[in-house]
């Protein structure tokens, strides 16, 4: 569902970031301009005859290994996912970016020099709503063992929450963060993280010609013991990279998000992905089935259940479980995040069958936190309680342990078609 929320908004004034291209090593300036209302963030080649333009929206990104690139005609843009997160953290939807080269400056990794060069600027709010795309069903796409999942959320936020798993007796390990985005908190806690890769994926990079100027000190290289010839500027650095990743990577959507994404190991393909489906469950009006959404049975059994009260259920983790088909190592594999929110979900649809009235499905999920891996072999007891009807419907509380310790937590707003509600 679409909706206006606030106006859109632009820089006032020009401003310019100057850095080094990570992939062809070039020297690179990029100037953000002023743009009118509905005209979006669009790239404009300068070095190109005729100045060739970009609109930097999902039907331009064009596959691309360990970035986001974004092409129209014979006009190729880069790696724009730094660029687009710090525009969308700020709540900039329209601005003319000039660059003079085929990449971004890749500056430090981060958006910091942008977010740095677009504060300075200011902004100015523009005549035109901008619109805003509400989720209201769960979309899942998935790759390999990557899961990317937009959940409809509680209120008007948008959400983002990453797990990032490198397995164990890896220096990066496993991380999690979870994040309300606004331009304060897209500031505090994401603008300044870096890219991240292990030492021998940056050696075969130079090998491939890719990255020969930049230095351990332009970004996060991670060898056997840890950060290599630099310091982290968060002990979760790695987790935020990707969650900021995920604002410049969603931002071309072109819209506004209201609702939860939670992602598990998602990179920018599996980014792009779930933007498309979004495009297409709008386009198709969220008809049945137009989400793309691939629902696996999680709850294995039933321990106990009080219909419309609370149910105790399990889900066993087995190597097989689809998740894990191309995961590499099974044994040290994670279920992804997003799974375990899912299971909750499902086991409480179980508690609610019946004594609510036909469920129509999840309307809103909030209160995640993600706080421990859980590997094939383990089991998941899923705990669930109602908290009765509210206005906006059936409220239940759900949490997923394995051997007495909490893994996952979420609370859920369930809509239902018969269901009695308060007096208004």
């Amino acid at each position: 569902m679409l909706t206006a929320r606030r106006l859109q908004r632009t820089i006032a004034r020009e401003t310019e970031v100057r850095g080094v291209g990570f992939i062809g090593g070039s020297d690179v300036a990029l100037r953000f301009r002023p743009a009118g209302a509905d005209t979006g963030v669009v790239f404009v080649r300068t070095d190109l005859p005729g100045r060739p333009s970009v609109r930097a929206h999902i039907d331009n990104v064009v596959p691309s290994q360990r970035r986001t690139t974004i092409r129209n005609g014979e006009a190729t843009v880069e790696m724009v996912e730094h660029v687009m997160a710090a525009l969308a953290g700020l709540r900039i939807d329209n601005c003319e970016v000039e660059i003079d080269a085929f990449e971004t400056p890749g500056c430090d990794g981060s958006s910091l020099a942008f977010t740095e060069a677009l504060r300075a600027a200011g902004s100015v709010e523009l005549d035109r709503p901008r619109e805003t795309l509400v989720i209201e069903r769960p979309v899942t796409v998935r790759e390999g063992s990557a899961v990317l999942t937009a959940h409809p959320g509680a209120g008007a936020a948008y959400v983002l929450s990453y797990q990032l798993d490198y397995g164990r007796g890896n220096p990066i390990g496993t991380q999690s963060h979870f994040l309300e985005l606004s331009p304060e908190s897209f500031v505090a806690e994401l603008a300044d993280c870096r890219t991240f890769l292990l030492e021998a994926e940056a050696k075969a990079l130079r090998q491939a010609g890719i990255g020969t100027r930049a230095t351990e000190a332009d970004l996060l290289i991670f060898g056997p013991d840890g950060v290599i010839g630099n310091t982290l500027r968060h002990p979760d650095e790695c987790v935020r990279h990707k969650i900021l990743d995920m604002v410049g990577d969603l931002a071309l959507l072109g819209k506004d998000i209201v609702g939860h994404v939670v992602a598990h190991r998602s990179g920018h393909q599996l980014n792009a992905t779930l933007v498309r489906e979004l495009v297409a469950v709008d386009a198709a009006g969220r008809a049945e089935g137009a989400s793309g959404e691939t629902r696996l049975p999680l709850v294995d059994s039933v321990l106990s259940l009080e219909p419309g009260v609370r149910i105790t259920a399990v889900k066993n983790v087995g190597r097989n479980d689809p998740y894990f088909a191309t995961a590499p190592g099974r044994s040290q594999a994670a279920v992804p995040a997003v799974l375990l929110v899912e299971a909750l979900a499902q086991a409480a649809g179980l508690m609610l069958a019946g004594p609510v009235g036909p469920a129509r499905g999840v309307t809103a999920v909030d209160g995640v936190r993600l706080l421990r891996a859980v590997h094939p072999g383990d089991q998941v007891r899923l705990e669930v309680t109602c908290h009765g009807h509210t206005a906006d419907g059936v409220r239940a509380d759900g949490v997923a342990l394995i051997d007495g310790r909490v893994a996952a937590e979420a609370s859920f707003t369930f809509d239902t078609a018969d269901a009695e509600r308060p007096a208004a």
